[in-house]
Order: structure tokens, then C-alpha cells, then sequence
């Protein structure tokens, strides 16, 4: 008999913010963020919320998670960044 891994729930759109709100406190990519997003869920900065809360969210921070969650974050600052990226080549078109 083979153990199979229940499968992680699918990050939900408050995991989604948990993680803009790291990332918002320090713009840093990963694997960093995922050290600040340790210290936001050990200390409850994200609405009161612990591990165990992000867990039921989607936010899992397990080794056997962490894959999931590093695509999540991928996604998340390369989505920012390229934002920035257009909000600062828009500010350069209309002052020159």
C-alpha cells in the first residue's frame, strides 16, 4: 500500500492578499519572502491570522507544500514587478 498526500487546498483569494501583503512589507523575491511570510504568520500580522489559519487558505508552509507555494509567490511578484514596469515606462512617456 502506498501513503498518498492529501492534496493542498487551492491558495484562495485572502492567500492570495496574505501574500501581497508580505510582499508589500519587504519586495524581495523568493526564497525571502517566504521568511517574511513565516514571521507575518507567526506573529498574526495578516488579519490575526496563524499558520494554521493560512493553512485553511491555502498557505502552506511545509516542505511538502512548498513547491505550491513558491509558484504562488512567482506568480504574485512577477505580475507586481511587471506592473511597476509599465506604471514607470507610462510616468517616462508623458514627462518627456
Amino acid at each position: 500500500m502506498v501513503a498518498r498526500l492529501a492534496p493542498a487546498p487551492l491558495p484562495t483569494a485572502d492567500a492570495v492578499e496574505f501574500v501581497k501583503f508580505c510582499y508589500q512589507r519587504r519586495k524581495v523575491g523568493w526564497p525571502e519572502l517566504y521568511d517574511e511570510m513565516c514571521g507575518v504568520a507567526g506573529r498574526g500580522l495578516f488579519r490575526g491570522w496563524g499558520p494554521d489559519d493560512l493553512a485553511a487558505h491555502g498557505i502552506g508552509f511545509s516542505l511538502f507544500e512548498m513547491p505550491a507555494l513558491a509558484a504562488l509567490v512567482t506568480e504574485i511578484v512577477t505580475a507586481d514587478r511587471a506592473r511597476a514596469r509599465v506604471g514607470t515606462a507610462a510616468a517616462a512617456a508623458s514627462a518627456g
